[in-house]
């Protein structure tokens, strides 16, 4: 979205929106992981829903075509996931935040002072190797790498916890 806008005004506007619409519950923007607040400020937010009904309403799609195809489907869960981490978090220490360099994601990262819990979701079936979460691993040692979905922790059960759970 900032690709397309030209003046330092509408940069602004686009973020008073955001902020308007996380505080509506419905949309906000993580911003990047980083040890420097600076370069975290100066980063583009990942957009992530709250609430997982206004992604699936407005789909068009039922439940069995969206979980017939392999990358809606992970869409939708790794969206769930995000909504969860923010949800749960609200009104503590915690930030939610997530990870890119060059070819490499994390997901999330929840992080309570110094202290940063990796997060990767995989919905898929097939084993798939995580070399984003081997780079964040070996730059920030971070206290656990969490797998959530088939491979890893199970999506109930993930589901179940608070996100403070997973930094304890």
């Amino acid at each position: 979205m900032l690709g397309q806008l030209q003046d330092a005004g509408h940069t602004v506007t686009l973020a008073h929106y955001l902020h308007l619409l996380k505080g509506a519950g419905m949309v906000m923007g993580l911003m990047k992981y980083a040890h420097g607040q600076v370069r975290q400020r100066g980063s583009s937010p990942k957009l992530q829903v709250l609430n997982t009904a206004l992604m699936s309403a407005q789909s068009g799609h039922t439940f069995e075509e969206v979980r017939g195809n392999g990358d809606k489907w992970g869409r939708l869960v790794e969206t769930c996931v995000g909504a969860h981490l923010v949800n749960t978090s609200a009104g503590t220490a915690l930030d939610v935040t997530y990870w890119r360099e060059r070819n490499h994601e994390v997901d999330f990262v929840l992080q309570r002072g110094t202290e940063c819990v990796a997060i990767e979701v995989k919905s898929g079936r097939r084993r798939e190797s995580l070399p984003g979460m081997a780079a964040f691993a070996e730059h920030f040692s971070p206290k656990k790498c969490l797998l959530v979905g088939a491979q890893g922790i199970p999506l109930e059960e993930f589901l179940g916890k608070p996100a403070a759970y997973w930094l304890d």
